[in-house]
């Protein structure tokens, strides 16, 4: 079964793992801006960084065969800087037209933070302004619940955003409803010891249904494993489900939610 990883930090992981996607018959990812490992300086960094999402890793994934898309941000761990991210705010402009960028993400909040807050809004101004679909972080562990619902409330006091273009992302047990009852498509993040196992996500999608929900792997420079979509995939064969509605959740619902962006092209495969 064809699949899309909506979710996966390509910078960190090696060129092999694009070959073991592709294997395993991963046909295009898409990859949010985030944390480097470390808070850059300047927004120079964040330039550098930006011209390797659209330039170097869509034709690293080309090697395999998978077609890259990308998001532009400066992540909530380094909105505590408020001045360095609204100087990476001003440069984001000059990158949205260019092939593969699909909006503003993954913006967020990290520690729930007024800091944070005042930037994630400054990108949801930046969105509207340009018409551009938007992918959210959603804060860690203890901090979930709390900064998904700060999260929605932001988004609910403006009418210049409609929720069908936002997904919320890693949402789990406690956050899914948060998500879908306000309207908005939500994404389960699949890592081996936090966020959502596969069987987890089975559950959920069980519970709350297939419609507006995704499933990535968010591979990047810690424990993770880049092909959790598969691991998903087997889970819910093994519980019987059918193939439509795997694909309709790792592969349809990718692609309904990236086709609202004007410069989402791709090619089905063969």
């Amino acid at each position: 079964m064809y699949y899309i990883d909506p979710h996966v930090h390509m910078v960190s992981r090696v060129t092999d793992d694009y070959e073991r996607m592709a294997r395993m018959n991963c046909v295009a990812v898409s990859e949010p801006a985030f944390w480097a490992g470390f808070d850059r300086g300047s927004v120079d960094g964040f330039r550098d960084y930006f011209e390797h999402l659209t330039g170097f890793e869509p034709k690293r994934a080309s090697w395999s065969g998978i077609q890259h898309y990308t998001w532009l941000c400066i992540n909530a761990k380094e909105a505590e800087n408020v001045e360095l991210a609204r100087e990476v705010i001003s440069i984001i402009p000059e990158y949205l037209n260019r092939p593969g960028v699909l909006g503003i993400g993954e913006i967020g909040l990290n520690k729930n933070t007024m800091n944070e807050s005042t930037i994630f809004r400054e990108h949801l101004d930046l969105a509207a302004k340009t018409n551009e679909l938007v992918l959210i972080h959603t804060p860690h562990l203890q901090d979930k619940y709390k900064g998904t619902r700060m999260i929605v409330d932001m988004l609910q006091e403006r009418n210049d955003i409609s929720a069908e273009r936002v997904c919320i992302d890693h949402v789990e047990e406690h956050t899914v409803r948060l998500a879908k009852d306000g309207g908005f498509w939500c994404g389960m993040t699949l890592y081996p010891t936090t966020k959502c196992t596969p069987a987890r996500a089975a559950d959920i999608i069980e519970r709350y249904g297939d419609d507006r929900i995704m499933v990535n792997s968010a591979g990047d420079w810690g424990p993770s494993n880049p092909l959790a979509v598969p691991d998903f995939i087997q889970e819910m064969r093994r519980r019987g489900h059918s193939e439509e509605k795997i694909k309709k959740v790792v592969y349809e619902n990718p692609l309904e939610f990236f086709r609202q962006c004007s410069r989402f092209e791709f090619t089905p495969p063969e």
